[in-house]
């Protein structure tokens, strides 16, 4: 009797530790902890973290806990596919994250072939949603070309008719214009240290009042003091088009003082948009980190409690059923109206041209970290492009998501 005994209660521990990892879903999150894009790693983690708690204090989904399974990816496509692998093979089938646009595009394209949903919170480049778009694939943050839109509309306003001189990894130096402008977006994340600092010193001897530099992490961070040394930010208006808190920080508020540059989020967001759950989102931010959000913890932690919706909403976490709910899907959460596009799975979302504020201003902050006024909006269909300009980049053939 003892031996029938000790053997239906190991059956019944079985049991037990099969029901309670049924009770758990996993989404996974690839994110850089070292290289140029680190920081927006550090606060993918952070947000992600406070977002799962926030859904299992409040029962979970579907009466599961929500269980985050983190993968370092050191910032390079090599580790970033290993560990969409490793999640893949845990059955895990939602995947966040990524750094640069090339670690995004190679994570996308493992995770379709195995069948994972993929979301991006924040990646410059426009071939994510665009050129190289996937059924799988969902954008929350704006791409290049979305920000130079804004930018534009902001930029005709208060500088016409004056020169722009544009550094990316093949510059150009031309008048101001609309197509010029959206055309070096469309490269931006190409840029190169060995273009931008010869580059900087012909922008001090043109006459261009306004001074683009299509740089990101490192490369901005590396060229921002030379800006300062060659007296740019005095004679022209340097401008950053995707700009955000871990930029500033990364390269100092000093440096960064009155540049301007566009993001989906600041501080001032929540108020703007009448927006008690964004508050509620930086209150919640502080109190466990001591830093406020940036947009990259903003775009992370909406992804979560969307993800965690669209479950609730179809009783599943299969991604086929998931892409049919968000497709097209409408919300509000940390600000205005937001929307997943359904052709191209794009966020439309407002986007807001941001200026670096005084230091002086910026310390009497008392996290010392409220670096930004907002001097314009454009909502978010204006900036994104349009059906036919999608259909067009895309060519004859690929008209719809892969």
């Amino acid at each position: 009797m003892r031996g029938f005994a000790v053997v239906v209660l190991l059956s019944l521990c079985g049991l037990c530790f099969q029901a309670q990892a049924e009770e758990v879903l996993e989404v996974g999150l690839i994110y850089p902890q070292i290289g140029n894009f680190k920081l927006q790693g550090l606060a993918q983690m952070s947000a992600a973290l406070l977002a799962i708690d926030e859904i299992n204090s409040q029962g979970g989904v579907l009466g599961k806990k929500v269980r985050l399974r983190p993968l370092n990816s050191g910032g390079r496509q090599d580790r970033a596919v290993r560990a969409v692998d490793t999640l893949a093979a845990a059955g895990v089938r939602t995947v966040i994250g990524g750094g640069s646009s090339e670690e995004v595009l190679a994570i996308g394209e493992r995770a379709a072939r195995r069948n994972m949903l993929f979301f991006v919170p924040q990646v410059a480049s426009p071939d994510i949603t665009g050129v190289s778009g996937r059924r799988n694939l969902f954008q929350e943050g704006s791409s290049s070309y979305m920000a130079g839109r804004a930018l534009i509309e902001y930029l005709d306003e208060h500088f016409p008719s004056q020169k722009f001189f544009y550094i990316t990894s093949d510059y150009t130096y031309a008048d101001a214009d609309v197509g010029a402008f959206l055309e070096a977006a469309a490269v931006a994340d190409q840029a190169s240290g060995k273009t931008w600092r010869a580059a900087l010193e012909q922008a001090a001897s043109s006459d261009a009042k306004v001074l683009v530099l299509m740089l990101y992490g490192t490369d901005l961070v590396q060229a921002m003091p030379l800006v300062h040394r060659l007296g740019l930010r005095k004679r022209m208006q340097v401008v950053v088009p995707y700009l955000n808190q871990d930029i500033v920080e990364q390269a100092g508020a000093s440096l960064m003082e009155g540049v301007i540059g566009v993001d989906t989020w600041a501080l001032q967001v929540p108020r703007m948009e009448d927006s008690s759950a964004g508050q509620a989102f930086i209150d919640a931010f502080v109190q466990r980190y001591q830093t406020y959000p940036s947009s990259a913890a903003a775009s992370t932690y909406g992804i979560l409690h969307q993800w965690a919706d669209a479950v609730r909403r179809t009783s599943s976490s299969d991604p086929e059923k998931l892409i049919a709910a968000l497709e097209g899907h409408t919300y509000r959460l940390l600000k205005g109206d937001q929307e997943w596009r359904a052709f191209d799975h794009q966020n439309l979302q407002a986007l807001y041209v941001l200026k670096v504020k005084p230091r002086a201003e910026v310390m009497k902050d008392p996290l010392k970290q409220d670096y930004f006024e907002v001097v314009h909006r454009m909502d978010g269909d204006l900036a994104a492009p349009t059906l036919i300009e999608w259909q067009e980049a895309r060519g004859t053939g690929r008209e719809t998501l892969d």
